[in-house]
């Protein structure tokens, strides 16, 4: 059957990463693919108290609709939240969204016309590129360095791009290399937005965990013409299950993100929104955050320290201050994908995230994304010690 579709269906394909995992469900296997949080850290009790409670006749309006832009409560606890850390907002400056990847959806879909530039670091999120390709841009990317995007590069970048319509960071703990945005690179940034009239799609999902130093403003913090969209989620310090996230703009630029939502969703869960602000209200969100950094801590020292020992010294790591992910660089000739599909999933059972798909433009072979926040420390290590001994194996060839 001949189906008409659009256009912009040409540039969506099956994920890599998808068909690369097609073993995920294997219990045998050993995976540093997905950037899950530890199931174990998710407030279950707590949780199922507040469902329990809002699952009665008293409460039936939690199963009734509600505002588009979300919950009144929740949007004031969302804004008492970030302005505490240094965000200052009121509930009226926040849309509630279904997880971040809605906020990159709806901001993609708010300036986008096809052949438009998106300014994106290189590498950069996938689910960002994932969000962006209905919408048919071009990439202009930028390279980063343990200090996140090189603003000179930037300012090279939008010169040779008059024009460009949004630009994409994840500054704080990047996905996929976990490097973090300086506080001087961050001024910049907002000089160059404002210079050349630039739209920022600030993506933080893994701000609040931090293992080490201290919190840099955000770029929201630091926007001096409402330039900057700020979108957040509960889903790396809550459970992704919920679904949830919020984006923070400029009033203009907020009620028409509000007006796309509303086209796409209506609203997000009643019943959700109620239960998350409920937990906002009665437990101590920070304290429970604190407990998953120390856990995501260890876990994150376990990782460097066992790749230390078990990677040859031609294979490079970052070592993040924070947030779940490490990013592996290879030598030039070597391809990650090529190498997990045949040999590391077939004699290890091991797996991680090729970087080819992270690079908008150029794909480089030789980058692997790996998570250490989901697996147990004896999994974890075994797995890397698996990893190593054939990749010392393979470049020894």
């Amino acid at each position: 059957m001949a189906i008409p579709y659009a256009n912009r269906m040409s540039g969506i394909r099956p994920s890599a990463i998808r068909e690369l995992l097609r073993l995920g469900d294997d219990p045998d296997l050993i995976s540093f693919g997905g950037g899950y949080p530890d199931p174990a850290l998710f407030p279950m009790n707590e949780l199922s108290e507040i469902f329990h409670e809002l699952l009665t006749t008293a409460n039936a309006r939690t199963l009734q609709y509600t505002e588009s832009r979300g919950l009144p409560e929740l949007r004031a606890r969302i804004a008492d939240r970030l302005t505490r850390g240094g965000t200052t907002c009121g509930a009226d400056d926040v849309l509630v969204i279904q997880g971040g990847q809605q906020g990159l959806d709806l901001t993609a879909k708010l300036v986008l016309n096809a052949g438009d530039t998106v300014v994106t670091e290189n590498p950069t999120f996938l689910g960002a590129l994932i969000a962006f390709a209905p919408y048919e841009p071009r990439y202009a990317p930028v390279r980063i360095d343990e200090d996140g995007m090189d603003m000179d590069h930037l300012e090279e970048t939008l010169a040779r791009h008059p024009g460009a319509r949004l630009l994409y960071t994840v500054p704080d703990f990047q996905n996929p290399t976990g490097v973090t945005l300086s506080l001087d690179r961050r001024r910049r940034l907002i000089e160059l937005a404002n210079r050349h009239e630039l739209l920022v799609l600030e993506d933080t999902p893994y701000r609040d965990l931090r293992y080490e130093g201290t919190h840099i403003p955000t770029l929201k913090s630091l926007d001096t013409e409402g330039r900057v969209v700020h979108v957040g989620s509960f889903s790396k310090i809550l459970a992704p299950g919920v679904r949830l996230g919020w984006a923070v703009a400029a009033p203009d630029v907020l009620e028409k993100l509000g007006l796309l939502k509303l086209a796409a969703d209506t609203q997000s869960s009643t019943l959700n929104m109620a239960a998350t602000a409920t937990y906002l209200g009665q437990y101590d969100i920070d304290s429970h955050i604190a407990d998953a950094c120390a856990v995501y801590r260890h876990k994150r020292d376990l990782a460097l320290k066992t790749l230390d020992e078990v990677m040859p010294p031609e294979v490079r790591f970052t070592r993040p201050d924070g947030g779940l992910f490490t990013w592996l660089t290879f030598p030039d000739t070597f391809d990650t994908a090529d190498f997990m599909r045949q040999t590391l999933l077939p004699h290890a059972k091991v797996a991680y995230v090729p970087g080819t798909t992270f690079f908008p433009t150029q794909q480089e072979p030789n980058h692997a994304r790996l998570s250490f926040s989901g697996i147990a420390d004896e999994r974890l290590v075994d797995g890397l010690h698996r990893m190593g001994d054939l990749v010392r194996r393979e470049l020894a060839h």
